[in-house]
């Protein structure tokens, strides 16, 4: 005796119809589609009754590709990226005052001269300094004791290398603290600048998040379906 055949649900058949015309799986993706005509035109052709089923499962499978296609454009990023690693660093975070950026002035002259690390950053509360090591004393000389929060020194930076199209790559710099964060590495600082994705961490830290880096840029790691 034949076993009777399994009616597929509304939803079953509308992925199975999407999967089958690449055209429209693309539109999706890019979020290019009407998703009434869409479920009406799917009613039609496979004559499903249950418009608000198709319409449903199209806006869910839709979430689904979406989510792949932005994951995969991030790993296909990373995988042509470079990790550099520096040690020797050190932080100043100051005060957010304009004479504090006045006497940073010359010094960071000088460093960028001499092609050494520098950055300055400026938020609502804070400016903060990354450089070497050996700057420190100018640094917190040029920027005054009365104007500094804080300093750290002996830490790490490792500088995740990108194409230029992570400028155009949404939840790329995201993606990367997410997979450092799920390991229990504290970053010091995280900066996104141009093409360079820049992680400041302790010298405890410095090579757990360089072997995650790495897995991350060789295609090793994959993230959990949460992300």
């Amino acid at each position: 005796m034949e076993a009777p055949k399994v009616k597929s649900s509304a939803a079953e058949l509308t992925r199975r119809y999407i999967d089958r015309h690449p055209s429209i799986r693309d539109c999706i993706s890019k979020d290019l589609i009407n998703y009434s005509s869409l479920s009406r035109l799917i009613m039609k052709e496979l004559g499903i009754k249950n418009e608000e089923a198709v319409l449903a499962a199209s806006r869910r499978y839709a979430m689904k590709l979406a989510k792949t296609d932005a994951e995969g454009a991030i790993i296909d990023l990373f995988e042509q990226s470079r990790l550099e690693l520096r040690t020797r660093i050190c932080i100043v975070v100051a005060k957010n005052e304009w004479i504090v950026l006045k006497n940073l002035d010359d010094v960071v002259k000088k460093f960028l001269a001499e092609k050494s690390t520098m950055q300055v950053l400026q938020s609502t509360n804070a400016i903060t300094v990354i450089s070497e090591d050996k700057h420190l004393p100018d640094i917190t000389k040029a920027i005054g004791g009365d104007h500094i929060i804080t300093v750290k020194e002996n830490l790490a930076e490792i500088t995740v290398k990108s194409p230029p199209d992570i400028e155009e790559t949404p939840g790329a710099f995201t993606y990367l603290m997410t997979m450092l964060s799920e390991q229990d590495i504290n970053l010091v600082e995280a900066v996104s600048c141009y093409t360079d994705t820049i992680f400041i961490v302790s010298r405890e830290d410095m090579m757990p998040a360089f072997d995650i880096l790495s897995k991350v840029i060789e295609g090793r790691i994959i993230p959990n379906d949460s992300h």
